[in-house]
């Protein structure tokens, strides 16, 4: 890790907010899944969870991070250091220190009392949200200098991700269910990365009464194997291509 993106890190680490959640996921991770007798439906239930308060924080945490990293930004912008070098530390420094967060904080309870392949799921689907939506975080806070408006614009890509989404995909199978749009609802199913990452691990649950109609109709056409293997991969290309929007941003960006 490079110099600038462990300073990054160790000044995340001493932040008290990251302490908290930390101490907040180990908490509610240790109850849900201490008080279930069922490993898989603890982990299902956890899940409801991760889903909300990783992408919540990881997405809020990250943008602010940044605005009032501003100056130390520009002071290494008048450093002999390349503008890519600079903004891909600030993202590895930010996203290890949340993943790292959510490792502690439910990687430590998931290893003791749930089953491995459910567990190991979750803590893959709890570091790509984290990944994903600091990669967001930063495409937000290049797009505008306003402070409070960067924050508003990461508010809204939360709210539409973990809430308006579903409810869109639900209008659209209510309003053309008497038409062939499995594929359809398949293809907009993935491209949703909290929905993705609830079917990736429910998947390697094999719950399927609690896929919804999006997930079943995922699992029927790519499989469980398959299935998994491509949610990996679109998880992956919601963390790059975001990060490589705005870095694009921050390397045409006059500060």
């Amino acid at each position: 890790m490079n110099r600038i993106a462990r300073f990054i890190l160790f000044d995340i680490v001493k932040n008290r907010i990251i302490v908290f959640y930390t101490v907040l996921l180990f908490i509610i991770s240790w109850a849900v899944l201490g008080l279930e007798n069922n490993p898989r439906k603890a982990v299902s239930n956890l899940l409801n969870v991760v889903l909300y308060v990783v992408p919540l924080m990881s997405i809020i945490f990250s943008t602010i991070y940044v605005y009032n990293s501003s100056q130390f930004i520009e002071l290494l912008l008048s450093q002999p250091v390349p503008r890519n070098k600079i903004w891909f530390n600030l993202f590895l420094g930010l996203s290890t220190a949340l993943s790292l967060a959510f490792l502690i904080g439910c990687g430590v309870p998931i290893l003791l009392y749930a089953s491995f392949d459910a567990g190991f799921s979750l803590m893959i689907s709890g570091v790509f949200l984290s990944l994903i939506f600091t990669s967001c975080a930063m495409l937000s806070a290049i797009i505008s200098r306003d402070k409070a408006k960067g924050i508003g614009i990461s508010i809204f890509i939360w709210i539409f991700f973990s809430i308006i989404y579903d409810a869109l995909l639900l209008l659209i199978i209510f309003q053309f269910s008497d038409y062939p749009i499995e594929k359809l609802i398949a293809v907009l199913a993935a491209t949703n990365p909290v929905g993705l990452s609830r079917i990736f691990v429910l998947l390697q649950l094999n719950i399927s009464a609690m896929l919804g109609y999006s997930g079943a109709i995922f699992k029927m056409i790519f499989g469980s194997g398959s299935g998994m293997f491509i949610s990996l991969i679109i998880m992956f290309l919601w963390t790059v291509l975001p990060f490589l929007f705005s870095l694009n941003s921050f390397n045409k960006k006059d500060l």
